[in-house]
Parts: structure tokens; sequence; C-alpha cells
């Protein structure tokens, strides 16, 4: 059945088109036609017999949003996340594909793992699902793994996420490798001799509170190593949830010298501070930790220069008990899919950093670029990948209404604008809040 959208405001990352009009048919799970008036009456009788159409007056269609951090948990740590769960969680958020993290049980380091999460995706994900191999075996940053066999399974970049390869002789060799499959090899950068057992930024505020620091240069020494290595081996490396002021600068010098590194940021460093781990607020504690407001700046500042190329959640959910404990004991991380959108615009667009158009770029074109994805596109004969949005719709956040598993938000009981209404896969609803048969999947 053809689907026939019906008077949304397109925005396309497309400056000439942005803002406008627009009907879209969708047959076949494609983008068939944009018109700003397409009449079902002079379609093929066949064709029109067999379409749904809905009326989006007043709404806004986008390119399905592209997340490329997720941690989906499973296998191994199915209480805190599935991929089902996840994966509806996402659609719930507004993104269309999302790419999941290696470090499960068993880590993701080989063919059997890479295809079990394809698999069970396929089985039971509402969203396309791309799995990231870990970088080295076990993630312990010793043995590079068989990449030729990851990448074959359907690898889409390598990563030890959660840890920093700290022999520079094993990341150099990782690099020059991924090199063979042209894909990135994507590094979370912090070097643990000097994190070691930090709680949050290393600062006045933790030092009123009595917890141990984590200081910038944690995140901005390994930044600048892995930046050399990227230059010495021409690979690509992708920085994964950079968090200060010192890496910004380091890769925007990087990037003026042609380096190929990319980098992203998470939605909470964008408008969260240190500030907000007052009361030992644990939903507020993620590695790397929320900085200061010269950081937070910092990152507007970088993503409006290009210099960050894109938005991702790095969305970590963990039960309820796990975080529920002594400030030092809680594990890292918050959950971001079904807030990301609306948090970001109001980091981002309400104050004036971006406009739409540019945020859409920085959550959907760009991330589907960097991993080489077939999404990110709004427009005739690409996959009817698309998100559709109530933008002036105000929402108070309830993470106990969240799909996740995961109900760690800093950001329960605020009041947030821009609200995901549907969400779009391969032309068949995954979310879905309107039309003539309004249902929440």
């Amino acid at each position: 059945m053809g689907i026939l959208l019906k008077g949304g405001i397109i925005y396309t990352g497309e400056p000439v088109s942005d803002g406008t009009q627009m009907d879209i048919l969708i047959e076949d799970g494609m983008i068939k036609d944009q018109q700003r008036n397409i009449n079902p009456e002079e379609l093929g009788k066949s064709e029109s017999e067999q379409l749904e159409i809905i009326d989006v007056s007043g709404l806004t269609i986008v390119p399905g949003l592209v997340d490329m951090h997720v941690h989906l948990r499973e296998p191994g740590f199915e209480y805190k996340e599935t991929i089902a769960t996840g994966t509806k969680s996402a659609a719930r958020g507004g993104f269309t594909s999302i790419a999941c993290m290696p470090n499960t049980k068993p880590t993701a380091d080989n063919s059997g793992t890479i295809e079990f999460i394809k698999q069970r995706a396929k089985e039971q994900g509402l969203v396309h699902t791309y799995p990231i191999a870990a970088l080295t075996v076990d993630r312990v940053g010793k043995e590079i793994v068989e990449m030729d066999d990851l990448y074959s399974a359907g690898a889409v970049a390598f990563s030890d996420d959660g840890s920093w390869v700290h022999d520079s002789g094993v990341m150099r060799t990782a690099l020059e490798y991924s090199q063979l499959f042209n894909v990135p090899v994507i590094s979370h950068c912090e070097d643990e001799g000097l994190s070691d057992s930090g709680q949050v930024n290393e600062g006045y505020l933790a030092s009123v509170m009595g917890l141990s620091g984590i200081p910038n240069e944690s995140e901005s020494i390994a930044v600048a190593r892995d930046v050399m290595l990227s230059e010495l081996t021409g690979a690509h490396l992708h920085i994964a949830h950079i968090s200060t002021a010192q890496s910004v600068d380091i890769i925007r010098k990087a990037k003026d010298r042609g380096v190929p590194v990319t980098a992203e940021v998470t939605p909470h460093h964008l408008i969260l501070t240190d500030s907000t781990i007052q009361n030992y607020n644990t939903m507020a504690k993620v590695n790397p930790p929320l900085r200061t407001e010269e950081d937070v700046k910092a990152l507007r500042q970088g993503i409006k220069e290009g210099v960050i190329d894109c938005i991702a959640t790095d969305h970590a959910p963990h039960s309820t008990d796990e975080k529920n404990v002594e400030f030092d004991n809680a594990p890292f991380g918050l959950v971001g899919l079904e807030t990301a959108f609306s948090v970001s615009k109001k980091a981002l667009v309400d104050s004036g950093v971006l406009s739409l158009s540019e945020l859409i770029e920085k959550m959907s074109t760009n991330p589907a670029k960097l991993l080489k994805l077939p999404s990110g596109k709004l427009v005739h004969e690409a996959p009817a990948d698309l998100t559709i949005l109530s933008l002036d719709e105000k929402y108070t956040v309830n993470p106990g209404d969240f799909a996740s598993l995961g109900k760690n938000s800093p950001f329960a009981g605020w009041e947030l604008e821009g609200k995901i209404v549907a969400t779009m896969v391969s032309g068949e609803f995954s979310y879905r809040q309107f039309g003539s048969d309004d249902h929440v999947v």
C-alpha cells in the first residue's frame, strides 16, 4: 500500500527547498515523488486505490535521524536493554538508523556476534541497525581483531568504545588496516592514567562534593595522540563524544591541516554542565563527564563551525537499581534516544547557534555519510526513511514513559519543545501518533 503525505513542511538539507510545503508519495519503501500538490486522482487507478492519504499539514518532515553511537546491550546485558526495546526507543526518538557499540558480552569482536546482532535486529528491530565491531580482541587494546571477517559480516566501523587503545603501535596498525575497508575507526579518547578513579569533572564542585575528578587533559591528550596517528597513516579517525574546549581546538587545527578526522558530540554535553551533579545526581554521571560552561560554549561553537561533524546520543541504559546507589558506585551513562532531538533543538536552534536545517544535517545527513549508510536523504528514489515533527509542541519528559528499559535520564521533568509524532522506516511506520489509525508502536 502506498502512502501520500500531504501538506508537510519539508527540510531536506538543501537550502533551496528547506521550509517549503510539499506532498510526498511513498511506494515500495521508496520516495517516488515530491511536489507542491500531488492529486491522487491523477495517479494510476491501481495506484490511487491502494493509497493511504495522510494530512500532515502544520507538521515538519525531515530525513530520518541517524545515531552512530548507541549501546543496545544485547547480547549479555539484556536487563539493561535489548535490541527490541532499544530500537523501539530509537523509533520514538525519530531515529530510522542506529549503529550499536561492541561492548556487549560476548564482545562484538567476532563475526558470530556481529551476525547475531544483525539477525536479532532483523527479527525484532524497528529501525535499521548497524553493528560496530571492536577494534581489538575483547577491547583490551592488545591484539587487533580480524577486520576482514568482521567487515564481511556487516560491521560499519571499528571501535573499542568505553576503552582507549593505549598502545600507540596497536592503534597505528589498526588505523592502517582500516583503510582496506574504507571505514572509520572510532576512538573513545580517555587516558585512564589521568582519569583513574575519577567520577566527575575535575574542579571546584568536585572538591566541594568530595568526589575524585577527571581532568580535561585525560581526553585532550588522547585526542592529540590519535589525531597525530591519523595524520601519520592517512586513515579516517572519528572521535567519540568530545567534551572539552581543548579537544575542539585540537580537531579544528587538525582539519585545517587536512587530517581525515571527524568528531561527534552528545546532546547532554551541549546543554548540561557539571553543576547538574549537585545533590549527587547519578542520572548526570556520564563518561566523559559533564564539563564547565566554557566547554559547553566551545562545543557549540565547534558544531557551528563544522569542527564537530555530528550529534550522537551515546545512549547508555542501566537498570534503576544500578543508578540508585551511592554516587561512587553508580555506573556512567544516561539514556538519550527519546529526548535527543528536542534537547539538541533547545541547545542549538532555540539559542540561535544553528538553523533547523543545519541541525538536521548534524543529526541525519552527516552521520549517514560518515558510516556510508543509504540514509539521511529526503529526495526522489531515496529510501523512505523519514521523521515527522511537531516543532512547536511542548511536552514534559517522563522517563517512566520511555520505551527503553533504561530510565536514567537527567532531563526528567524538563519541558521541551519539538515532539516526534511519527517515524517511517523503509516506507512503513515504526512509530506513529496521527492519521486514521492512530497508534504507538
